[in-house]
């Protein structure tokens, strides 16, 4: 197997996820053992840049706590540099530790698709994207049906205002997502185009649900982040659709 030095199969995990801790990585995470791929470890890219181009940064250090929930290692690959191509080596060297199926939460950035099957080709590994070109709005609707409770941690489009920092995204939320997208300016209502990015706190595969202790909201320009500066795990006494 090229560029693993050694067989995953054997040597390592069999199937790898790339995570952030937002929505559509754990819930393509979940597809995949849904459909006998099952999960061995999460892997997180946390690069030193909050600007980069290809990786979620809000809150990665919430991954662990998912995983503990979920049951799952969770392998943390930090990296510094700015660019396509540092970004790109990292995410090579870190898939050739890897397992030999990768999984990922791609929608519609083709961006991001291209350059993880590049990645994933040339390293002789197989690349399983089961939410890659499906209709964002179905996507959104499928996540909320199974059950995660995902909060906004990260707004950076016009028609997304500091009032959903930290908010629950449910049905009614993503109604109203899709109404600001229609009337204001039109967005991917997936947040697939950096629109707004999101944290999963619980899902039925979860042991226990992530409790928010402390957070901040911060503003920098026409973006706002909902921070989480400390949280545990707790077991599952009920929903509510505002972060803590």
């Amino acid at each position: 197997m090229a560029g693993g030095g050694g067989d995953p199969l054997t040597d390592g995990p069999r199937v790898t996820a790339l995570v952030s801790g937002g929505k559509d990585s754990i819930y393509a995470a979940y597809l995949a053992e849904s459909q006998a791929w099952p999960v061995d470890e999460l892997l997180v890219l946390r690069p030193s840049d909050p600007e980069s181009m290809m990786f979620h940064t809000p809150n990665l250090h919430l991954v662990s706590l998912q995983a503990e929930a979920w049951g799952k290692p969770c392998r943390y690959v930090e990296f510094d540099g700015r660019g396509e191509a540092a970004e790109t080596k990292a995410l090579t060297d870190a898939l050739a530790t890897g397992g030999d199926r990768i999984v990922a939460g791609a929608i519609a950035s083709s961006y991001q698709w291209g350059r993880l099957n590049r990645i994933a080709h040339g390293l002789g590994r197989k690349v399983y994207t089961p939410l890659w070109g499906k209709e964002a709005g179905r996507v959104v609707r499928e996540e909320i049906a199974a059950g995660l409770d995902i909060r906004l941690v990260h707004l950076a489009a016009e028609p997304l205002g500091a009032d959903l920092a930290g908010q629950r995204l449910d049905l009614e939320l993503l109604a109203e997502l899709e109404r600001r997208s229609a009337e204001r300016r039109p967005i991917h209502v997936g947040g697939e185009g950096g629109e707004y990015e999101t944290l999963v706190v619980d899902a039925p595969f979860f042991a226990r649900r992530i409790e928010i202790d402390d957070s901040e909201v911060k503003r920098d320009g026409r973006a706002t982040t909902f921070i989480v500066r400390a949280a545990h795990l707790a077991e599952k006494v009920g929903r509510s659709r505002a972060a803590s």
